[in-house]
């Protein structure tokens, strides 16, 4: 059993370290968190140095490297700012869906400009009503001729609005039972007739990502944007799920490990009561919680995405991985704050805004209450 990442990998860890850290100016992000901007340039220049979709292979602009490669640049990303490098990890959102199950046609058509760095990707799964439950949409898709009409909305979509493209989750079989398996994952260009986007509003955090209400209104794309086989969506959807929710649990992570880093160098610098804050006792004891919770975070992360690269589908794994990395995030960020005190609450400090970019990872990609549902479900099997 091997626990060390081998050389290319480690090579890759230090090139995503250094770009963050010359790249992530800490004003600058404080200056597109206010203004909710998306940071474009820091994204097409990860791009540039090959960042984005290192997991695509060399014939769609990708590295030909595994889910591994993509979270240990995740990891550091997040880890030097985690609204920046959130906005950035998730540029490709969705994007595996069309690597994964999509004709030769759409691969080469949609990958590589994600790649590049010249168009963001969405996923169209969630609607308003539903949340979690993707067993049966009110989206529905007609098909006509060698075309399918698409009609719905669709919300809390990262990068709505910005996207080049959605995969959209609909109902192709509306008298289907179990409703489930008459769902497809079709395709749709953003710049469609009739395809509009809504901002949610303003949020908690991951202040430069979009996240919009998306409505289809007798969408038309061509019948060959289906991705993979009709009536295999939801099915399709769920094994995106087990690769996604690993890069939510690595962007977790990042943000726990900045948190951490933060906090360290604060209570090793401030002078209380005579002498430094990190001398205290009580103030050992909270970093040695969190940086175990990390530790622990990291290995669970990194074993689900290697796992995946092997070729197995572990949802109970994936599940685990994206549950605690995502309690490590908020539970560190918030002691961090603690450890900062008054300083911890300011802006200009970040702990705050990690604690804020934080909580989404309980939320998105399946609650924590959804990956606990998944983890049990595997532990039981059917009950008879």
């Amino acid at each position: 059993m091997e626990f060390e990442l081998n050389k290319p990998q480690k090579e890759i860890q230090k090139a995503a370290r250094e770009f963050a850290k010359g790249e992530f100016d800490k004003e600058l992000a404080l200056e597109l968190d206010r203004k909710h901007e998306f940071p474009k340039k820091i994204w097409q220049k990860a791009a540039e140095l090959g960042f984005i979709g290192v997991h695509f292979p060399e014939e769609y602009s990708g590295q030909g490297l595994g889910v591994l490669e993509n979270i240990i640049i995740a990891d550091e990303l997040c880890a030097r700012d985690s609204t920046i490098g959130s906005a950035v990890i998730l540029a490709g959102f969705a994007s595996e869906c069309v690597l994964r199950f999509g004709s030769e046609e759409l691969k080469k058509k949609f990958l590589p400009p994600v790649a590049e760095g010249k168009m963001l990707s969405a996923g169209a799964f969630t609607e308003p009503g539903h949340g979690s439950d993707i067993t049966s949409l009110d989206t529905i898709a007609v098909k006509h001729g060698n075309e399918w009409i698409i009609n719905g909305t669709k919300t809390f979509i990262t990068n709505g609005g910005l996207a080049g493209y959605y995969c959209v989750l609909c109902q192709t079989d509306i008298d289907c039972e179990p409703s489930y398996r008459g769902i497809s994952l079709i395709l749709a260009e953003a710049d469609r007739p009739g395809i509009s986007a809504t901002d949610v509003g303003k949020k908690m955090g991951i202040h430069m990502m979009a996240t919009a209400e998306v409505n289809f209104k007798d969408v038309r794309v061509p019948a060959t944007n289906l991705i993979g086989k009709e009536g295999k969506g939801f099915y399709q959807v769920l094994e995106f799920f087990d690769e996604s929710r690993i890069l939510v649990a690595a962007q977790a992570l990042g943000i726990a490990q900045g948190a951490f880093d933060r906090a360290l160098a604060y209570v090793k610098e401030r002078e209380q009561f005579g002498q430094k804050i990190a001398q205290f006792q009580v103030t050992q004891h909270k970093l040695a919680d969190m940086a175990t919770k990390i530790e622990l975070a990291r290995l669970i992360t990194y074993k689900a995405a290697w796992n995946f690269d092997q070729g197995r589908i572990d949802p109970k794994l994936t599940s685990m991985a994206k549950m605690y990395a995502a309690r490590t995030a908020v539970e560190v960020a918030d002691e961090a704050i603690q450890l900062l005190g008054g300083y911890g609450y300011m802006t200009e400090y970040e702990v705050e805004r990690f604690y804020r970019d934080a909580k989404i990872t309980e939320i998105y990609e399946g609650t924590k209450e959804i990956q606990k549902n998944t983890i049990a479900s595997a532990i039981l099997g059917k009950l008879k």
